[in-house]
């Protein structure tokens, strides 16, 4: 009986460790040896590294988008230039699930950072927080913004002070924009 109720023992080990596990990205070669993003890319660059096929769409004002959803649950999207450059990225997971993803740029880890660890780890960089509104998508949550070389980084956090979103640009994106 003990040879059997080790083996129940392992296997569910096993099982736990697989079930519990963070997902990595998998972004390394679209990053620098800073762990930042690399700009501007393309498309075909990106789809290539993360081994996905780009998805192409408009919104309602016909801007075109780019989208690469992840078998870890990572949503990376994007506005693109008008020769279809990519010079901004968003990260996220797919419909705010609570899953775990590290591997992103600075270090990041979706659902695991927290708030005030990145307050502390980008005050050099000046960062500013500000608390989100009822009508924002994390409701009762908070905004990191900061620049650091040529990226500014805009963190969302949930109520909870866990990173939800990451966002990459070039240029200040206006709040009052969609």
């Amino acid at each position: 009986m003990k040879p059997f109720t080790f083996i129940v023992t392992v296997f569910l080990l096993v099982l736990s460790v697989t079930a519990f596990s963070q997902k990595t990205a998998a972004l390394n070669s679209l990053l620098d040896k800073n762990s930042e993003f690399v700009f501007p890319q393309t498309t075909d660059k990106i789809s290539k590294a993360l081994n996905i096929k780009t998805v192409f769409y408009e919104d309602a004002n016909e801007e075109k988008y780019a989208k690469w959803p992840m078998k870890t649950g990572l949503e990376l999207y994007c506005s693109l230039e008008k020769d279809n450059t990519v010079n901004e990225m968003f990260f996220t997971t797919s419909d705010n699930k609570s899953l775990v993803v590290e591997g992103l740029p600075f270090g990041l880890i979706l659902n695991k950072s927290t708030l005030q660890d990145s307050k502390n780890r980008f005050s050099k960089y000046h960062a500013k927080t500000q608390k989100l509104g009822a009508d924002s998508e994390f409701p009762g949550g908070s905004k990191l913004v900061f620049k650091k070389g040529k990226h500014y980084a805009t963190l969302l956090f949930d109520n909870k002070n866990l990173l939800k979103s990451l966002g990459l640009t070039t240029v200040l994106i206006d709040p009052a924009a969609n």
